[in-house]
Formats: C-alpha cells, sequence, structure tokens
C-alpha cells in the first residue's frame, strides 16, 4: 500500500519510514516534487494536522495523512505548543528555539513538558485524527546529536537519557509520533482488508 505524507521535514519522514510494516511504501511531499508551503493557521495540534492533510488531498486526490507535532511546557502555560517549530520567531530553527526555551525555564524548578503528535488522514471518506504523547522533563544544557527539535532537551519519565543520545530505533518504542502512527497504522489495516 502507498502512503503519502503531508511533509517536507525530512527528519519526521525518516522517523515515520522506520516504523513503515512490511507491504508499505511512503512518499513525501519532497518525493513528490510538492514545492509549496503549506501555513500552519490552527490554534491547535489537530487543526494544523487537518490543514495540512486536506490541502494535500484535495491537490493530489491521493489519501494522505499530515502530522503537526509540538512541545508543550507546564510552567510556560503549554507554550510553545503549536508554535514549537517557528518558537524563536523569523530566525527559527532547532538550536535557536532551544535556546530560547533553556532561557525562559531558566527561573523555574519545575521543568516538567510533553511531547506530542496529531496525525490526520485524508481521503474521500473524509479525515480521522490519531494522537500520541510522551510525558518528561526539560534538561538544563543540550544532550546528544540524534534526532531533531527540542529532542537534545527531552528527557521521558523513566529515563536518563535524552530523545537525542538514543538511536531513532530506540526513539521510535517510546514517542509521541510513533505512538500516533501506530494508530493510523492499525485503521489502515482494519479497512484494508
Amino acid at each position: 500500500m502507498n502512503l503519502v505524507f503531508a511533509s517536507k521535514n525530512e527528519a519526521k519522514v525518516s522517523e515515520i519510514r522506520a516504523l513503515l510494516p512490511e507491504g508499505y511504501t511512503l512518499r513525501s511531499l519532497n518525493d513528490m516534487g510538492w514545492n509549496k508551503d503549506i501555513e500552519e493557521t490552527g490554534n491547535t495540534f489537530y487543526e494544523n494536522a487537518r490543514i495540512k492533510a486536506v490541502q494535500v488531498f484535495q491537490a493530489t486526490g491521493m489519501p494522505c495523512f499530515a502530522d503537526d507535532s509540538g512541545l508543550e511546557v507546564t510552567v510556560l502555560a503549554g507554550r510553545p505548543g503549536v508554535f514549537s517549530a517557528r518558537y524563536a520567531g523569523h530566525e527559527k530553527n532547532d538550536q535557536k528555539n532551544n535556546e530560547k526555551l533553556l532561557r525562559e525555564l531558566a527561573v523555574f524548578q519545575d521543568r516538567s513538558a510533553t511531547f506530542k503528535t496529531v496525525i490526520a488522514y485524508c481521503c474521500s471518506d473524509g479525515v480521522r485524527f490519531f494522537s500520541g504523547e510522551i510525558k518528561g522533563h526539560i534538561i538544563h544544557e543540550f544532550r546528544g546529536n540524534m534526532g531533531f527539535g527540542y529532542d537534545p532537551l527531552f528527557v521521558p519519565v523513566g529515563w536518563e537519557k535524552t530523545f537525542a543520545e538514543v538511536s531513532k530505533a530506540e526513539k521510535n518504542k517510546a514517542s509521541h509520533r510513533a505512538m500516533a502512527f501506530e494508530q493510523l497504522m492499525h485503521f489502515l489495516k482494519s479497512v484494508d482488508k
């Protein structure tokens, strides 16, 4: 079965490819030569995932899925949230986003946070949602060079390492994105009988 992932984020695409069961192939927006930007104007992960999935489905006619993910920090009232990828503003990148987060948390002892993912699957039958989350905390300095985004700062509950200190396979055993994708695959297998 062919799946279209409405994403140009190669780090996300790589994580999802590693989760694909046998018999499935994945095409990203980069694989399809998609050069349009999809503006994330939603106020929730659900809205942003839906915007991306619906836009790609309407443009291609192919069933597809999109994800929106982010980090919600308790003492920051859920920020960066839906703005996780662009938290540092116009000159956004992972390094600057992480540095801004560390500056904002410098005066707080509570560093609890939750990584969340929502996947929207869009086809001719409509849109379905699948979600995953993992709780943890933000450490005081960068650790690890694998992963992306806030991975070098996030330690899941029960772990001693950040997501950036473990292999993709190890991260995928527990990550928020893997949880949501597993639900999507369960759904697709149930309707593909």
